[in-house]
Order: structure tokens, then sequence, then C-alpha cells
């Protein structure tokens, strides 16, 4: 199987998912996170990959703070778009974009970062093990991995939900590949058990839209969405809600005494 590649759904991606009320949420329970765990970094500059980094959302934000970014993605149209947008937002010379596969990323590092972002990448890729074992190659001792990824519990949830028994009751199973539904939704204990048998130590464990998508007014998604943030930021660091969100953002770190596999 072949890992995903959005050269030819970049717009519709951008359109449906960062221009709605689903990417605000993300993005905003996301850095909650970020902001925590730069602050355990103190006030030194970091070396950050962005594996996987679409457009750049997230990336520009750490170079806006000062930290020097890598950003590589497996679509041609993905890095363009978040070179466009770096430039606009006057970060690019604290940016540097290359086209790759999250696999492919030592071939283009000289050194290990302080900080890996993999956000919504895993539930794409056909060999997850392997990228993460990638990935812990590219951190250097001591430094922080911040996973994003699309939870099944979530999805079956939401099917379940909206009546779509047929389809939960076969599994689940994607007939289409050319659509923004992910191929491999991932099961949060078994992503957890990945991590911590490469060393990894969990630090945080975050559902991302924990109450947003099961809303059955869509509208409120909009017209209450500070209010439902609120809500959100509440209950996603604590279970059982944590473990039924779209999403579920894992931050961990890679022991100073860990060697590199």
């Amino acid at each position: 199987m072949r890992d995903r590649n959005f050269d030819d759904i970049a717009e519709k991606f951008s359109r449906n998912i960062y221009g709605t009320t689903k990417g605000q949420l993300r993005q905003t329970i996301l850095w909650q996170d970020l902001d925590k765990l730069l602050a355990d970094f103190g006030d030194r500059k970091l070396r950050v990959l962005d594996a996987g980094g679409g457009e750049g959302q997230t990336a520009i934000l750490m170079a806006q703070r000062g930290h020097h970014v890598t950003l590589c993605d497996l679509s041609a149209e993905m890095v363009a778009r978040a070179q466009r947008a770096a430039e606009e937002k006057g970060v690019s010379d604290n940016m540097h974009f290359i086209h790759c596969a999250a696999q492919d990323i030592p071939q283009h590092l000289e050194t290990q970062v302080d900080l890996i972002l993999f956000h919504a990448v895993l539930e794409w890729v056909a060999e997850p093990q392997a990228v993460l074992k990638t990935l812990w190659s590219m951190l250097c001792p001591g430094g922080a991995l911040s996973l994003m990824f699309y939870n099944a519990n979530g999805l079956l949830m939401r099917n379940v939900l909206v009546g779509n028994f047929g389809y939960v009751q076969q599994g689940m199973y994607k007939k289409k590949r050319r659509t923004l539904s992910p191929d491999f939704p991932r099961e949060p204990q078994q992503v957890y058990g990945w991590l911590e048998e490469i060393g990894w130590e969990i630090t945080g464990k975050t559902g991302v839209r924990v109450f947003h998508d099961y809303l059955r007014d869509k509208q409120k998604q909009h017209d209450c969405l500070d209010a439902l943030t609120e809500i959100e930021t509440r209950y996603c660091r604590q279970e059982p809600y944590l473990s039924l969100g779209r999403y579920i953002h894992v931050t961990t770190r890679k022991p100073q005494s860990k060697d590199n596999l």
C-alpha cells in the first residue's frame, strides 16, 4: 500500500479542514498543549521538524515564536502552499522546506532536532511503526514528539450516532481512497503501545473535538464556538471524553539515557 499524497485535493483539503470550525477548534486545543510543551524547554530556540506539515499552519506559528522549523511533506503542492504562506507571514528566514515523505527525512537533515510535530499523518501511512521509528532516530535525547492522530473510537461513535449501522458492522472499511476520510484510523491503545515500545515516555494525552463533531445541530458549531471551545477545553484531557475525540494529541519525551535506534 502507498501513503496518501494530497497533490490532487490540496485545495479541497484546505477549504474543508482548515477553513472550518473543525480546523479552528483543532488548532486551539493543539496550541494549548504546544504552548505548555514549549514552556518546558525554557527560553531557548528550538530546532523543529514538522513532518507531513501540509500547508504549514502550525509550522509558521512555531517560526513566529522564533524557532527554526523544517517542514517536509509528500505533496509538492502542499509544500508550495506552505512556502507562500511563510513568505506572506514574513518568517521564511526561520523555515526550511523539503519535498519528501516523513520516512525519508533522515536523508535531508544533518542533525537531530529538539521537537517533532507529526499531526494528522499517522492515519495516512501504511507502515506507522516504521515511520515512528524514523522520527525517533531524528529526535535528540531529551527532545519531544507532538503526535496527533485520527481516532478510530471517534470514527465509530460518529457513524453510530448518524445511523451508519451497516458501515460499522462491516468494520468501517474505506472503499474510496480519493477522499478526505483517513485511510487508517488508529486505535489509541495501539498507538500508545507503539510509542512506548520504541522508547518514548508519554507525557500528555488530549482529545481533540470531543463534542464538536457530535452536535445534532451543526449550526451551533459556528454560532456557539466560543462556548463550545470552553467546554472542550474543560473536558478534553479527562476520560471518557479524551478517548472519544475525533483526534487524539499525544505529547512524549525521548529520555536522555536512550540511545538512538
